[in-house]
Order: structure tokens, then C-alpha cells, then sequence
């Protein structure tokens, strides 16, 4: 039965109530009504930022949390089970084929991505996670057109974080007191409620990547959100863990705030290198050639504006007591050890 105030506008296939739960859409209520509003406000906020910028401004570390960074004494909470070596990530969809295959790649940790690697088609949300309670329950296979099977193998498996949607994107499929909620906000608590307690008994947890947040009052919103699901769902605090992705130009100017706010539920910092680019010429569009950049292949890592930027996350991470981890890098391995030699080559430019 589907609490009060709560309307799928989306059909309900085989299988998906296993995943939209009364519990779990309960979850995405409280959430959406105790933490809605203030979402809204902070995408307002996103909206003044990129208009004084347009106008003229500039960022810059902001002088009332001059006080966090010049702490000393505060860390970050140890590192999780299954989070403590973090050398190889993988990342890719939750559809089955993927789900096998990145479980399986032998990288310690496998980003099971509801962002940018999924379009959040209805279907593509709720399937996707099944396939995860699926891939945690053992029970997930997958044949080919072509007939070729694929199966989890014996023994250890990746550790699965999940990244879902941004604040800004909107879940329009499941309606409470008739308005959308946030696609971040069902992504998550839709895999806490159904994984969660799971991954807890497989002697892990419910760890989540946080993707384009672009202030510390993002990333505190974040981590009421997590306090809320913990208590609604009998979690102890401190449970979950995020790795905050630091992939736009404003949360560059809030790192350490950002750990801060996240500090009893963090894993770490992630330097998105393709979208941090973006942002920058997202933030600079209307300021003319001062801030054109090249073609973005040739905008490397060794470059300034990109090497203080790595340098101050990885900085801000070793001094709290965080893992600092590497952006993606957009290169598949090949059978070819061609390829994969000239792939390995790019990963140092």
C-alpha cells in the first residue's frame, strides 16, 4: 500500500515492489518534506552565484568558516570496512551486464552510477536497483543476445558506492503532496532501505558518491539526510559513508568545509576532472576570452589551474585525515595490450 500523500505516476512492473516498499517511499517522504524546501533554496542560491559571476565576480575561500579551516584538531571518520584501499575504482551503470562485470573487474571499488553513466528513465531507475539487492543477494545473472552467460565469480567482489543524482535533478515519477522530489533523495533512500541493512550484515555498509555539490551548505544538507534515514531506518549514525566529488569550480573554494560538514559520514574527496572543467567554463561563459580554453583533450592535469586544484584537494585530504582519490579516467581496458599500453601512457599526462 502506498503511504498518504505519496503518487507513483509511473507504472509499477514486475518486481519494482520489491524496491518501492511502503518503507522505502515512507523514507522518501520524510526526506522530501523535512529537507525539500531548503534544496530548493540552495538551487536558488546556484542560480545568484552563476549571475554575479556573469557580472563580474569572482570566488574565493569565504571569511565566515575561516574558523573550520584553521582548525587543526578536527578529522574525518576512519575508513569504513570495504573503503579502507581505494587504489583502482571502477565506475559504470547499474544495468545487469555492467553490474557482473564491474562486481567481478577485480578494482576495489565498483561507483554504481545513477548520475551520469544512467538516464533516469523510470524503468532504468527502479531496475537498476534491483539489480544491485540482486548482485548483494547473489541472485543476479545475465545472458546475451549472442547466448553468452555472465555471473558473479567465487570470492571477494568489489565494494559497491553508490552515486546518485545531483540536488538539481528532479524525480517526477514519485509525487508527495503534489510536487516532484529530488532524483538524489529516492536514489538514495530507495538503495538504503532495500541495501543497506544487507550490506551491513555482509560486514560493509551503505556508502554513496556525492556528486556536483557546489557549497558546504550542499554537503550539510547531504548529512541531514543521512541523520534522518539512519534514525527513520534504526541505522546507527556514522553509518553511512560519502565521498563528495569535487567536480565544479565554487565547492574548489569550500573542500575543507565540505569534509567538515560530511566529517562523521566521509570517505574522502574524488577530483572530478571532466566536469570540473565544465563548470569553469559554465561559471566564465559571458567573461570572453580571458577564460576560453583550448580544446578540453589538451587541458591536462599538468596544467595550472588544474594542478592547483588537484594539489589543494589532495592537500586538504592527507590533513584531515581523508582519502584524496583521483578522477576518472575515460579509458576502457582492452584484450588489445596495445590499447592498453597507449591508455596506461595517458593516465600520467
Amino acid at each position: 500500500m502506498i503511504p498518504d500523500g505519496i503518487d507513483i505516476t509511473a507504472p509499477v512492473e514486475d518486481r519494482f515492489d520489491q524496491i518501492l516498499t511502503p518503507r522505502a517511499l515512507e523514507l522518501v517522504a520524510v526526506l522530501h518534506r523535512e529537507l525539500g524546501k531548503r534544496r530548493e533554496d540552495l538551487l536558488a542560491e546556484r542560480g545568484k552565484r552563476i549571475r554575479a559571476l556573469a557580472e563580474g565576480g569572482t570566488l574565493d575561500f569565504l571569511e565566515e568558516t575561516r574558523s573550520v579551516r584553521e582548525d587543526d584538531s578536527w578529522r574525518v571518520a576512519d575508513p569504513a570496512p570495504g573503503l579502507v584501499d581505494r587504489r583502482v575504482e571502477i565506475t559504470g551503470p547499474t544495468d545487469k551486464k555492467m553490474t557482473i562485470n564491474a562486481l567481478n573487474s577485480g578494482a576495489k571499488v565498483w561507483l554504481a552510477d545513477h548520475e551520469d553513466a544512467n538516464t533516469p528513465l523510470w524503468g532504468n531507475v527502479v531496475q537498476g536497483q534491483l539489480n544491485l539487492l540482486d548482485s548483494i543477494t547473489g541472485d543476479i545473472d545475465f545472458t546475451s543476445p549472442e547466448g553468452k552467460s555472465y555471473a558473479l565469480k567465487d570470492g571477494d567482489l568489489s565494494t559497491i558506492v553508490v552515486r546518485p543524482r545531483g540536488w538539481h535533478l528532479p524525480e517526477k515519477h514519485i509525487v508527495i503532496d503534489q510536487r516532484p522530489t529530488s532524483g538524489g533523495l529516492v536514489d538514495f533512500a530507495l538503495y538504503l532501505t532495500a541495501c543497506g541493512q544487507l550490506q551491513i550484515d555482509r560486514g560493509q555498509g551503505p556508502y554513496f558518491y556525492l556528486p556536483k555539490m557546489e557549497s558546504h551548505l550542499e554537503a550539510r544538507l547531504w548529512n541531514d539526510a543521512f541523520n534522518l534515514a539512519q534514525d527513520f531506518l534504526d541505522i546507527p549514525r556514522g553509518t553511512i559513508r560519502a565521498t563528495a566529488l569535487i567536480e565544479t569550480y565554487p565547492a574548489a573554494f569550500e573542500m575543507e568545509e565540505i569534509l567538515y560538514e560530511l566529517r562523521d559520514h566521509s570517505a574522502g574527496l574524488n577530483a572530478g576532472r571532466w566536469d570540473y572543467m565544465f563548470s569553469v567554463i559554465k561559471s566564465f561563459r559571458t567573461r570572453g576570452r580571458e577564460f576560453l580554453l583550448p580544446d578540453r583533450n589538451s587541458v591536462t592535469m599538468t596544467v595550472p589551474f588544474m594542478r592547483a586544484y588537484t594539489e589543494l584537494l589532495v592537500r586538504t585530504c592527507h590533513k584531515r585525515g581523508a582519502h584524496a582519490i583521483g578522477g576518472m579516467a575515460a579509458f576502457i581496458p582492452s584484450k588489445n595490450p596495445e590499447i592498453n599500453e597507449i591508455a596506461f601512457a595517458k593516465l600520467t599526462e
